[in-house]
Order: structure tokens, then C-alpha cells, then sequence
């Protein structure tokens, strides 16, 4: 399923496009802190798309479900996304950012995409990571891939990362561009991006956080390394594992509407799905 939007990221021909991500070091609760971070580092930068980690405004561990509910909005209409659209209109570009949604009583992990013309869509986590289970529900919308302004973006949030279905399906529907916000925690899952890209022919970018995050007797150490790939797997942009930071490239979203690896040899058009015994 597609949904249009005309909004910031046109391109045509071999126009290039301009996107980054922001690693940040959220502090749980400190919505103001985490915005004035936030807001810090983009001051000086220019982009047509922003990706922020997951759960950006508001930290990640929470203690329990009524935590979570404090933290959580409506996506639309809660004060995060208001903020993030104010945030679009000043730098002219699109955002993907991560927060807790509370919709009909029920709470999710849920990417959103805003730009300056107001907000886009979003993507409610379908593979949800250890004790998130515990806290929200698993994604209960179907993978979408968003135009913006001839562009086709697709979100995933973390652990979606070990599930090779979610790229590829948004892959499939025509994304250029996977924006993947996350909070990591195991060593490998930058590694694996590699692979995403690679077996689907797309952009991926991977907005971490970074730093430790100890709260009701716990400790979660995240990993950094957010970055930019290409459709064959070369990186364009990595940070490291424990700094705050913000960066930009150039790309030409169009490479990635080439799926061939060989003239003969095409990424989708060589699957045998009536092999695999899944359909």
C-alpha cells in the first residue's frame, strides 16, 4: 500500500538529495533536554530527510506499562509530533522519529514520518525486542511506503533489523529509502544493515542513540554507529559508539530503483516464491 504525499525530497534524473541522521543521548523523561539536543544539532545542518532514533524524546526502558502510558501520545496529534512539524517547517525537510503512541487505550512503538506540510504516516513496531513486550502491543498496520515529493520512504524501528520480511517488504512496495530509527543493543545489528541494503537494493539509514541508560535497577548500554548505506552495501556516513552527533550526504535516490546484479540476475524478479513453501 502506498500513500502519497507531496512534501520535501523531489528529485529527478540524477537530482541529489540530501539525508542524515541525528545520534542522540536521551535521557528518560527529559522531554526538554532531549529536544534542545535535538534542536543543537541540527543548527547549521541542511537536509531533505532527518532520521532521529527511536523513542528520541522520551528514553527507552521504562519501569513499567504505566510509564509508558505517561510518556505516550497520539500519532498524530500529540505534542511530539506538533513539535516535530514546527521542527520540519523551520529546516524545510521531512523527519522520521520514534516515540511511544497510545491509541484507543493501547500503546505501540511507533515510528512517524512529518514534514513541513504536516504529517506524513506511520509505522507501529511489528518485532518487538525483550522487554518491550512486556510494555506495548506489536504492530497491528500493514508495512507502508510513503511518496514524499517522488520519493519513496519506508520506516523500521530496531529489532525489525533481524526480520530480513520487514526490509523486504518495504523493499518490494518500492522504498528507496529505509529509515530506520532504533535503539541498539546487541553488538551485530549495525552489521546486519549491510545485508538489508544489499539483498533489497535500497538506501538504509539507522538513527542509534548512544550511552547507558540505568533505571529501576537496570542497565542498557547502547551502541552508536548510526549510518547511511547504500543499495551495495557501501557506507556513506558512520558514527562512532559513544558520541552525540549529526550527519549529512548527498545521494541519488533513483539508484535504487535498479534491482539488477547481473544483466540476467534481478533481485526480485529471480525469487522462486513457489518454492519456498511459504505462499
Amino acid at each position: 500500500m502506498d500513500m502519497d504525499c507531496d512534501d520535501t525530497l523531489a528529485t529527478s534524473g540524477e537530482t541529489k538529495t540530501r539525508v542524515g541522521f541525528l545520534q542522540t543521548s536521551p535521557a528518560i523523561g527529559a522531554l526538554e533536554k532531549n529536544i534542545r539536543q535535538i534542536e543543537d544539532l541540527l543548527e547549521g545542518q541542511r537536509a531533505e530527510l532527518w532520521v532521529l532514533p527511536e523513542f528520541a524524546l522520551t528514553g527507552y526502558d521504562f519501569v513499567d506499562v504505566a510509564e509508558a502510558r505517561q510518556y505516550a501520545e497520539e500519532a498524530p496529534g500529540g505534542k511530539s509530533t506538533s513539535w516535530l512539524q514546527s521542527l520540519a517547517e523551520k529546516h524545510n525537510a521531512t523527519f522520521v522519529m520514534g516515540l511511544p503512541e497510545i491509541f484507543s487505550g493501547r500503546l505501540f512503538n511507533t515510528a512517524v514520518a512529518v514534514g513541513p506540510k504536516g504529517f506524513i504516516g506511520r509505522y507501529r513496531k511489528l518485532h518487538l525486542f525483550d522487554r518491550e513486550k512486556e510494555l506495548f502491543e506489536p504492530g497491528d498496520e500493514w508495512l507502508q511506503v510513503f511518496d514524499v515529493g517522488g520519493v519513496k520512504i519506508g520506516m523500521m524501528i530496531c529489532f525489525d533489523w533481524i526480520f530480513p520480511e520487514t526490509a523486504r517488504t518495504l523493499a518490494l512496495r518500492g522504498a528507496q529509502i529505509i529509515c530506520h530509527s532504533a535503539n541498539l543493543v546487541l553488538s551485530y545489528c549495525q552489521k546486519a544493515m549491510f545485508a538489508r541494503s544489499v539483498e533489497n537494493g535500497v538506501f538504509t539509514v539507522t538513527a542509534n542513540r548512544i550511552g547507558t541508560e540505568t533505571h529501576a535497577g537496570r542497565s542498557l548500554v547502547f551502541t552508536g554507529g548510526s549510518q547511511i548505506l547504500t543499495p551495495q552495501g557501501e557506507t556513506l556516513a558512520q558514527a562512532g559508539t559513544d558520541t552525540v552527533e549529526a550527519h549529512v550526504v548527498e545521494i541519488n535516490p533513483e539508484a535504487a530503483l535498479q534491482k539488477n546484479v547481473t544483466p540476467t540476475n534481478h533481485l526480485f524478479h529471480d525469487r522462486r516464491t513457489a518454492f519456498y513453501g511459504l505462499e
